[in-house]
């Protein structure tokens, strides 16, 4: 039951949004504030920048692989007991990684520090479109999600930037104790404005075996994506890893459709609009990951610009993320979730057009415009589709779905990374599939044939944005009975969206 009330709850719904806000936002900050530290942390503890690397995918995997467990959890014991629980461990975790490793000297204990950072923001992130669906009104929706993604992509802009400041003029150190004074705020202000509803009581038969199964299936992906792009996709610790991991996803789904309390109810994907809605939204993120991914080699090995002008030019792509994901929470209540995506797929499929199409004399502006154009299109689909998703389905499975929508962006950044890496190199003439990449192999090749192999994955990219405006075209929204204003009892097993 979401909070009622007339002009004197506007106060406490802001503030609400505010506080989900920060979660999204100090999640995504603090998976990209790292980047820049590495070197630093890597020269620190003496050890290799592959090595370092860890830091960011041990949180990354933590996040994804808890991420399904807690939104079932949250339907259990409510959502302000888990959200404020998740920023109390978040906190904890960002003064151990600042605090630890410098006190023992230990790279080990950093990233075990991270582990426990990265087990509260996977409880803050998957039940935040789950306590809007929830504690806010209809008419509020729509702007507070925009709100929300707003907050994440500003978390992802700022990261690198505050990262590089606080570095320069503090320590690496800093770049975990800055979320200490925004996790004690976050915490007192949950405190005040998230209604203390009680979750269901809790009943034995928690999916562990799939809660295990699926986090051994991310591991083992994670272990491949992170490996095989050093030492090479056909070597066979790498076809084995890939093979436990599809075994253990396959097992996760035999388990969760036997399960009488799954962690994630998959005959809702047999639902078309519920399946073409997500779909949607692991497509756009394949596609902006793998961009994600690529352009920065592109600027620094074909174009010849300096990290910093990388920097300088990569700002735009969060910037316009944000400002799409504003957009669309304005709109979505005024012309829909559908027109909203097929709106979306114009400055996308533009965007991408243009990549595909850049050539080295290019300058810097034309990257920057196709950045922009990515953006606002990526920014609109994101808010517009998980409004869409997360109001399609029962009130009964809000944790479970709010928890896939965190996880609809984690997967695509494991899979989509790995598909465009391998697309970029079988476009690279010479360059076999087995070999690995990195920085200084890439440098040694001839600039024509490195841009070879970005127009190959720029082509990918297009296409794949044209199949975005066709799976946009077909996802009609859906409102479950649950989420109307006076819902009314709906005869039968089965209810409409359900």
């Amino acid at each position: 039951m979401y909070l009622r009330g007339d002009h004197s709850h506007h106060t406490r719904f802001t503030l609400l949004i505010v506080s989900i806000s920060l979660a999204n936002f100090i999640a995504a900050f603090d998976a990209t504030i790292v980047s820049v530290a590495n070197p630093t942390i890597s020269k620190l503890f003496n050890i290799l920048p592959g090595t370092v690397s860890s830091i960011l995918t041990v949180y990354v995997l933590v996040m994804a692989g808890l991420v399904l467990i807690f939104g079932g959890i949250s339907d259990i014991i409510g959502y302000k007991r888990l959200f404020l629980s998740g920023f109390g461990i978040f906190t904890l975790g960002s003064f151990f990684c600042g605090f630890l490793p410098v006190f023992f000297n230990s790279f080990e204990a950093l990233v075990a520090s991270r582990v426990i950072q990265g087990i509260g923001a996977s409880m803050i992130t998957a039940i935040g479109p789950a306590m809007v669906a929830a504690f806010l009104p209809m008419e509020m929706r729509g702007k507070a999600m925009g709100t929300i993604f707003t907050f994440a992509g500003l978390g992802m802009a700022l990261g690198p930037t505050a990262g590089g400041i606080l570095i320069q003029y503090l320590s690496w150190s800093w770049i975990f104790y800055i979320n200490i004074p925004i996790g004690i705020g976050a915490i007192l202000l949950g405190l005040a404005v998230i209604p203390d509803l009680a979750g269901v009581e809790w009943r034995p038969g928690f999916d562990w075996v799939g809660a295990v199964l699926f986090f051994l299936g991310l591991a083992f992906l994670l272990f491949t994506v992170s490996t095989g792009q050093t030492v090479g996709w056909t070597h066979p610790v790498i076809i084995g890893a890939m093979l436990l991991a599809i075994c253990s996803l396959c097992l996760f789904g035999v388990c969760e459709l036997r399960s009488p309390k799954p962690l994630l109810e998959l005959r809702l994907f047999t639902q078309r609009n519920f399946f073409l809605i997500n779909a949607l939204t692991i497509l756009m993120f394949i596609d902006f990951n793998g961009l994600v991914y690529l352009i920065p080699f592109y600027l620094q090995l074909v174009m010849k610009f300096s990290p910093y002008v990388t920097g300088l030019i990569f700002t735009s792509f969060p910037i316009a993320l944000m400002a799409g994901g504003f957009c669309a929470g304005n709109l979505f209540n005024k012309i829909g979730g559908r027109y909203i995506n097929i709106i979306a797929c114009i400055p996308l499929i533009l965007g991408y057009f243009l990549v595909y199409y850049i050539r080295i004399f290019m300058d810097s502006w034309y990257m920057v415009a196709c950045l922009l154009l990515i953006g606002i299109g990526s920014g609109l689909i994101w808010t517009s589709a998980s409004n869409m998703v997360i109001h399609s389905v029962s009130k009964k499975y809000q944790g479970m779905i709010s928890s896939f929508i965190s996880l609809s962006r984690f997967i695509p950044l494991i899979i989509g990374i790995p598909i465009f890496n391998i697309i970029f190199m079988l476009g690279i003439p010479d360059l076999p599939l087995s070999s690995g990449i990195n920085m200084e192999k890439l440098a040694s090749v001839d600039v024509v044939n490195l841009a070879a192999g970005f127009h190959w994955a720029f082509g990918f990219a297009f296409l794949v944005s044209i199949l975005i405006l066709v799976v946009a075209f077909f996802g009609y929204p859906q409102v479950h009975p649950d989420y109307l204003p006076d819902p009314q009892p709906v005869s039968g097993p089965e209810r409409t969206g359900e």
